[in-house]
């Protein structure tokens, strides 16, 4: 999820005291101790691969999840909490075969490019709802170079971010990483390339 780094860097770039607020928040939650590793579902950070496939499996013999987009992703579908039912695409990304970071997909099923009631500007607002009741508040609101709104969160080791995608009006993600892991899988990624 190189990507989702740069993406979230980017937000940072255009207020100096609200990336030197993320950083002491960053640095605050590292130093903390405090392990946050709860996601959705029975899932979590640092949950092993074989974990994370025997909860969904069972998860999906429930009826509460099945196959995602392209066969690449868990589909969950959120029909409670929000005005709307919303599809919600996830699959984890691991550092030594733990999950460090589980990017979600979130969209809701009626959205259409006339369905503006329906959009990510909605639905991004429905999500920070929704997150400040599970998680607990403390989002911060900054901007990207676009001029977008995203919503970054940091409780010790996790760090959530909720961000529309730049290239859909339908789509916001959610990222949740385990900030403890994320220099040295990043570290790892790069050696791999190179």
């Amino acid at each position: 999820m190189l990507f989702s780094g740069l993406l979230i860097l980017g937000f940072l770039s255009n207020c100096s005291s609200k990336k030197a607020h993320y950083q002491e928040m960053v640095k605050e939650g590292l130093e903390s101790g405090v392990r946050h590793d709860t996601l959705f579902l029975g899932l979590s950070l640092g949950m092993p691969s074989k974990d994370f496939y025997s909860q969904c499996w069972e998860l999906n013999k429930q009826g509460i999840i099945r196959q995602g987009t392209g066969n690449t992703s868990v589909l969950y579908e959120l029909t409670d909490e929000l005005k709307s039912p919303v599809n919600v695409n996830f699959y984890p990304t691991y550092f030594e075969d733990k999950i460090y970071e589980m990017p979600v997909k979130f969209q809701y099923e009626a959205w259409a490019p006339w369905n503006k009631q329906f959009s990510a500007d909605t639905l991004q607002v429905e999500l920070v709802k929704l997150f400040e009741k599970w998680y607990g508040g403390g989002f911060i609101k900054i901007k990207n170079e676009m001029n977008n709104d995203a919503y970054i969160k940091i409780d010790g080791n996790r760090r959530i971010s909720i961000y529309r995608d730049p290239g859909s009006d339908g789509i916001v993600w959610a990222l949740y990483t385990d900030m403890s892991v994320e220099e040295k899988a990043k570290n790892q990624k790069n050696e791999t390339a190179e």
